[in-house]
């Protein structure tokens, strides 16, 4: 005999419902809630059952653009910044490091479905799979509910980080650290390609490049100062 099909536990379905979501089907709930690591380690041998190959990712690829568009439409509304001023904010609200902060302030560690070893690893306290988790479940709440009522969600959720200081006057290389994480790049690296002229009047090129996106370059006294610039040209290049 199979085994029966797995159910949402009612903690985490009234857990769901006290943050302001709709559940009405259990599955995807469920997959939204499930790290790949859950079904590597309670594998029953049965083969052809999708309850055993289910996990995340694909709706944490769903809810990661419904957040970006819920995030966006806000900021469009609420701010008269330019496109590089509403883009660095945007991608430190949106960033995993956020999301992750999110998940743990309404307490998402204890309903994650992971393997034995990875909650012994700390799993339930990983800012990637907290964040990845937490755009899960917006991706659950769009199949389920549709964009409004997943923004909403989000609004409410979010409130403190929208209302608060996220992505505003940051320095330019925190702010591109935060826009690379927020999409998901490679750390920006950052070369010196030239210095020029006497010893008390040193000038310092140097070139900021994230890979797969492309490089800026800024000159300045100090090889501070043109990290700095740097950093801002790439931004206002690629933000």
């Amino acid at each position: 005999m199979s085994d029966p099909t797995p159910q949402l536990s009612e903690a985490a379905r009234d857990w769901l419902v006290a943050i302001g979501f709709t559940v009405r089907d259990q599955g995807v709930w469920l997959e939204a809630l499930t790290h790949g690591s859950f079904n590597a380690g309670n594998s029953s041998g049965r083969s052809g059952d999708a309850s055993d190959t289910i996990d995340y990712q694909r709706l944490e690829f769903l809810g990661d653009r419904v957040l970006g568009l819920s995030v966006a439409s806000w900021l469009y509304r609420a701010s008269s910044s330019q496109e590089g001023k509403l883009s660095q904010r945007l991608n430190a609200l949106v960033s995993g490091i956020t999301c992750a902060r999110i998940a743990r302030s309404i307490g998402m560690a204890e309903h994650i479905r992971l393997g034995k070893q990875a909650r012994e690893d700390g799993g339930a306290d990983s800012d990637n799979i907290l964040g990845d988790v937490m755009e899960s479940l917006l991706g659950a709440s769009f199949v389920e509910n549709g964009y409004d009522a997943t923004r909403n969600v989000i609004y409410q959720l979010w409130d403190s980080e929208l209302g608060g200081d996220a992505g505003k006057s940051k320095h330019p290389k925190s702010a591109l650290q935060e826009w690379a994480a927020g999409n998901k790049r490679a750390m920006p690296h950052y070369e010196i390609v030239e210095r020029s002229g006497p010893d008390h009047a040193m000038r310092f090129t140097v070139e900021v490049s994230i890979k797969n996106v492309g490089g800026a370059q800024a000159t300045a006294n100090s090889k501070g100062a043109a990290e700095k610039l740097a950093a801002q040209a790439f931004l206002e290049e690629f933000g």
